[in-house]
């Protein structure tokens, strides 16, 4: 008897020089791309052994002698500088703090830009919101003078034209860190929704028609459609956060940061700035570099390894 099921004819197997025959043009595009990664970001890495040894500038990486404790004197060193545990200690805060505060602000505010019904009007929104992202921080310091010096900001005169006291924003901790994450939110949140909208724009209309027909107002298609689309999105950018907690921009701390408020302005990078190049201890800012580096790969795979175990996709 004849068997009804359609035999499946196998596939051919495409051999490997008639492969890159019809799609050298896609591997083509990589060759740039590859040689960058591999100049700028592989080789560099020869030199984290200078972490290990004793650095000398008129010597090859590959004859300086040893450091002492095998190789983790400077590790050792600085477990044991005041400066650098306060640096690790700022910067841990810091970043916990712009992740709290400064995560959710760009996904809250691709949800209320998405509900806007003007189209001009959510253009011009977004333009605005754009705005300071391509601003240096150099730039917004200078601007944050203007706003918050203790006697001669805007704000502060505006507060004593009231009659109230004026709020050192600049020249207190604890309102140093206030103004420093509002800033990091002010000049980032409007960037990162970008992303939060490509993922919106990916969820079908048909949802949010059928629910429409349910009965369901704006607030439960936000909450029931519009979150639960851009979760995985939500997620992938958290872990990438994670991995990034003890890793900072040089530029940002180091603009902001002054004399008064060095207890909790000093973090890791202006510390490698300040200790290694300034201070000429290669060796120990390279220990330093090579710690931010594995504690960062470390959160990112655990952060990604419980981002897996709940179900979700993660960045691998």
């Amino acid at each position: 008897m004849k068997s009804n099921k359609q035999e499946v004819a196998p596939r051919r197997k495409v051999s490997f020089s008639v492969y890159m025959k019809r799609y050298w043009q896609l591997y083509a595009l990589l060759v740039l791309p590859l040689l960058y990664l591999l100049i700028f970001k592989y080789i560099p890495m020869i030199y984290i052994q200078i972490a290990f040894k004793k650095y000398s500038i008129v010597e090859s990486v590959w004859k300086l002698p040893l450091a002492a404790n095998h190789g983790f004197e400077y590790f050792i060193k600085a477990f044991k500088s005041k400066d650098f545990l306060l640096a690790l200690r700022n910067t841990v805060g810091l970043n916990l703090l712009d992740l709290v505060i400064g995560f959710p602000a760009p996904i809250i505010f691709a949800l209320v830009l998405n509900e806007l019904c003007f189209k001009r009007f959510k253009k011009v929104v977004q333009t605005i919101a754009y705005m300071p992202h391509f601003l240096s921080w150099v730039i917004i310091y200078g601007l944050a003078l203007q706003l918050f010096a203790p006697s001669t900001g805007f704000v502060n005169m505006i507060l004593n034209n009231l009659g109230m006291s004026s709020i050192p924003f600049l020249d207190d901790s604890s309102h140093w860190v206030a103004t420093y994450i509002g800033l990091g939110v002010w000049q980032n949140f409007g960037w990162g929704s970008i992303v939060y909208l490509a993922a919106i724009a990916g969820i079908s209309p048909e949802l949010y028609e059928a629910a429409s027909v349910d009965g369901a107002g704006r607030f439960k298609k936000m909450w029931h459609i519009t979150l639960p689309g851009i979760k995985p999105t939500i997620v992938v950018l958290l872990v990438m956060n994670l991995g990034n907690i003890l890793g900072s921009n040089f530029d940002r701390p180091f603009a902001l940061q002054n004399n008064l408020v060095m207890d909790v302005a000093n973090v890791l990078s202006t510390y490698v700035y300040k200790v290694g190049i300034k201070g000429l201890q290669f060796s120990l800012t390279t220990a330093v570099g090579l710690f931010q580096s594995v504690v960062g790969v470390f959160f990112l795979l655990t952060a990604n390894w419980i981002s897996r175990k709940l179900g979700e996709q993660g960045i691998w």
